[in-house]
């Protein structure tokens, strides 16, 4: 990175400090129309922050410099401008801004020269930032495209409107198209610019979405709703319109066969063209960039996979990838595909298949960690899914039970830092992917409703057992840990579960549902209001029984909690209620709060979080016998 300036880090590091400060690079974003320009993340600097790069000369600087980093950046078509969301410390409502790749980029503006431009030339940069979308104000982003014609379709989402998307040509102010109090969001817009695909839950059911195209004026054209006709609910996802000139066709996601699988959709004709892609598991797809074919992602036990499928054929060709898990991968118009490939043991890489390392990061590589087995246990709802992280030596070990957030995400063989460092530290590190995890089937996924977070405590108890029982893990010295909903569930299990577990750490939890709801963003009450059947007024006995809250005075075990004192997901509000409930009592507790939202983007802040925690398991948890205190 020619013009970012590397993390210092010194070789006395412990591993698992190396693992966080080590520079790493997502999968580069690149422009459809000029694919040599290219967007990333990296945290090359000490913050994940947005960077350009030339693919012809090389050439990269760096985007955005913000105190609290910035992930969430968008390239225009034809490569000329990076739109980038703006928020406040990692509160997630703002705006989007916008700069051109390089200087002198978009010199015509409405025709007009910008002299930020001719400065930022001078200086030998990229142009100043201005807003992108004047005329909007500040909201909580609801999806972007960007068309070629230089017109944007930008959806927005906030408490006083629900959810809205607008349409912002050059020059003009923004039209409003859409407005629903439910949640929706921008899929996609067509090659020609004509039609865009909202996803959208008017149906008021947050979780499995409908889509709808419309003109850009938001006259309707089809609609394609899973969710009528029948006693299951199915959802859909949007995959993108096809890259070609002439085709609007769209690629949907649905869940027709109980997994996510693509179609195509004509919206115009409303022919429906189903895939003979027979793979277990879930399966994803995108475009290549001439239309022929797709290129297919196929999830399934935690690992993942690349396929190509050929749309006049139906013929299905597997890649050569690594075992492990493939967190993103985009085909390139010579042919080749670029994918970010890890394993548990190996840390991420932006590889080829052409064999070639696509874009390395300057500074040491992170160190490796151990590889993961799988666990396969009987739970109350069907066989259960574990990842074993386990450290050197023989057990039974000390045993965090690291939760994973969402709850609709999953845990995979892919490299992580946490989990290592406290491996590092002698620990077994215990994934659980519970019933409403992703990757296992619709029926998995959608099992949780009603009894939120009581389900899946049912299944980490089954894990749990079987980490005690195999001689794994040491039953009094056992971690209940997560972050996000993780946290939620560390919270409610310690005291729903009270015997079982001797610690608990959570970060950015929900502790208080009720508080939580009502000061969270719109899009999460939709999302609980499908979860728990409604709000806390017309269930409350439901948010009462789900409500870390309500059981806290039963928790005997240490807690550590940390929390963004700027997070819309899991405001800090109903994490004070339940923190002075503790103390009223006097239970052993501590709480780190930090200036941020729902998580850091510096990594000296991960890394002094990590710490702590680990800090405090030590102090707290009872040594082995043959162990000095």
């Amino acid at each position: 990175m020619s013009d970012a300036q590397t993390m210092p880090d010194r070789p006395d590091r412990p591993d698992w400090e190396k693992r966080f400060r080590a520079p790493r690079v997502s999968l580069p974003d690149w422009a459809e129309d000029a694919p040599d320009r290219a967007l990333f993340v990296s945290n090359a600097t000490g913050t994940y922050e947005l960077y350009a790069w030339d693919r012809a000369t090389g050439a990269q600087r760096q985007v955005t410099d913000r105190p609290n980093g910035t992930t969430d950046g968008v390239l225009s078509p034809d490569g000329r401008w990076i739109w980038w969301f703006s928020d406040t410390d990692g509160d997630e409502f703002g705006v989007w801004m916008r700069q051109p790749f390089t200087p002198g980029d978009g010199a015509e503006k409405a025709g007009e020269e910008k002299a930020g431009e001719e400065k930022a030339e001078e200086e030998g940069e990229g142009a100043a930032d201005e807003p992108a979308t004047p005329g909007l104000a500040p909201s909580y982003p609801a999806g972007l495209a960007l068309g070629r014609d230089g017109t944007a379709v930008v959806g927005r989402s906030t408490d006083e409107d629900g959810s809205t998307i607008h349409v912002v040509r050059p020059g003009a102010a923004p039209q409003e198209i859409y407005r629903h109090r439910e949640s929706a969001g921008v899929g996609d817009l067509s090659y020609d610019g004509t039609l865009i695909a909202v996803e959208h839950t008017e149906h008021g059911d947050a979780m499995h979405s409908a889509i709808r195209v419309v003109r850009l004026d938001g006259t309707p054209v089809a609609e394609l709703d899973d969710t009528k006709g029948g006693t299951e609910e199915l959802g859909l996802a949007v995959m993108g319109f096809a890259p070609v000139a002439g085709d609007n066709r769209l690629l949907v996601g649905h869940q027709r066969r109980g997994r996510w699988e693509p179609m195509v959709w004509d919206p115009e004709s409303g022919v429906e063209t189903a895939l003979a892609i027979d793979l277990p598991g879930d399966v994803g797809a995108d475009w290549v960039p001439d239309g022929t074919a797709l290129l297919v992602e196929h999830s399934y036990q935690a690992r993942s996979e690349l396929w190509r499928y050929d749309l006049a054929s139906g013929e299905l060709t597997r890649l050569d990838t690594p075992s492990g898990t493939i967190s993103g991968a985009t085909a390139r118009p010579d042919g080749t595909v670029e994918f970010l490939w890890s394993s548990a043991a190996e840390p991420p890489q932006v590889r080829s298949t052409s064999g070639r390392v696509v874009l390395d990061p300057p500074g040491p590589r992170a160190p490796g960690s151990v590889q993961v087995t799988d666990a396969w246990v009987e739970g109350p709802g069907g066989q259960v899914h574990a990842l074993v992280h386990k450290p050197a030596g023989e057990g039974p070990f000390p045993t965090v039970f690291d939760i994973h957030g969402g709850p609709t995400w999953h845990d995979s063989d892919a490299f992580a830092a946490g989990p290592a460092a406290w491996v590092d530290h002698g620990f077994a590190v215990v994934r659980v992917n519970y019933r409403g995890s992703t990757g296992y089937g619709r029926a998995w996924t959608d099992a949780l409703k009603h009894r939120v977070g009581l389900i899946e405590l049912e299944d980490i108890a089954a894990v749990r057992q079987w980490a005690v029982d195999s001689g794994l893990a040491d039953p009094e010295r056992l971690v209940l840990a997560g972050g996000s909903w993780g946290g939620y569930l560390t919270l409610l299990g310690l005291g729903t579960q009270p015997e079982a577990w001797a610690l608990g750490l959570a970060a950015v939890p929900v502790a208080d549902y009720v508080t939580a709801y009502h000061d969270e963003m719109e899009a999460l009450k939709a999302m609980d209001r499908t979860l728990l059947g409604g709000t806390p007024e017309e269930v409350p006995e439901r948010f009462e029984a789900s409500s870390p809250i309500t059981y806290v005075d039963a928790v005997r075990a240490p807690v550590y909690i940390s929390a963004g004192v700027n997070d819309p997901r899991c405001p800090i509000r109903q994490i004070e209620n339940y923190v002075e409930r503790l103390a009223r009592r006097d239970a052993p507790y501590e709480v780190y709060r930090y200036d941020a939202g729902h998580g850091s983007l510096v990594v000296e802040e991960r890394i002094k979080q990590l710490r702590l925690e680990i800090e405090f398991a030590q102090r707290h948890l009872r040594p082995r016998p043959e162990q000095p205190e």
